[in-house]
């Protein structure tokens, strides 16, 4: 009876694990939907922000790109106008030599054209430089679109990798808490086991005893174990087998 009440409550003690290993699941289970929902929302939301953000500065370069091609374009009108200016400074290079000991000054047309020349000269230098200028702003946001892209790259992974050591850090925490039940598992195991053999050693060894070495081993114990109520009920019980010698101790 008592083996069997200790069975009983060691039984009731694994239910009540097993709910609790259950409910521990459900509850982590519960926690790994929150975060990847919340993280979804987060990710959304970060997306949409870089997106905005990305959609502007393309915005801005291709802006950018306009207005350089438009200066190119100026750039390659003032070039052309320079070959002009200088194709007709050639055809009066000649004209201009033969005037130059009689007339140092020159021409007024001359010295108009020398005027424009220098003026288209300056203005192309002008341009430029502010053609350079642009192109280094380009060349800077498209670096710095480029390093914001590799950033949220680096980011995604170190998060992938993060989740992934959390899943890996739950199911070695699961794995643990599945081989200590496992281990008390054997331990009930061993202890259910080792009695049970000590109990068949024991029983075995009684009916050594009494088979061999005291056959009236229960004739003498039991009047002094048992009250006379019990040994009558136990005379009404085991009478069929009962031994003429056996009937005689017990009372009539």
């Amino acid at each position: 009876m008592d083996l069997e009440r200790d069975m009983q409550k060691i039984d009731e003690a694994n239910q009540e694990l097993l709910q609790k290993i259950h409910e521990k699941e459900d509850e982590i289970q519960r926690l790994e939907s929150e975060i990847t929902q919340t993280k979804d929302v987060a990710d959304e939301e970060e997306w949409e922000k870089e997106n905005c953000i990305m959609m502007e500065r393309e915005k801005a370069l291709q802006e950018l790109e306009e207005e350089t091609a438009k200066l190119e374009r100026k750039n390659e009108t003032l070039v052309h106008s320079i070959a002009e200016l200088q194709r007709k400074l050639t055809s009066k290079s000649q004209k201009t030599t033969k005037h130059e000991q009689s007339n140092l000054k020159g021409t007024p047309e001359e010295s108009k054209v020398m005027e424009d020349y220098a003026f288209v000269v300056q203005l192309c230098e002008d341009q430029a430089l502010c053609i350079k200028k642009y192109q280094e702003t380009l060349r800077k946001i498209e670096e710095e679109l480029e390093t914001r892209f590799l950033e949220r790259e680096v980011s995604k992974v170190i998060s992938m990798n993060s989740a992934r050591n959390r899943c890996k850090s739950q199911n070695h925490k699961s794995t643990s808490f599945l081989k200590k039940i496992a281990l008390f598992y054997k331990r009930i195991f061993r202890y259910f086991f080792f009695t049970t053999l000590f109990s068949m050693k024991l029983l075995g060894y009684l009916i050594f005893h009494i088979s061999f070495i005291n056959p009236d081993f229960l004739i003498n114990i039991l009047p002094k174990v048992l009250s006379r109520d019990v040994l009558w009920k136990l005379r009404c019980l085991l009478f069929p087998s009962l031994t003429l010698e056996t009937e005689d101790i017990l009372p009539h």
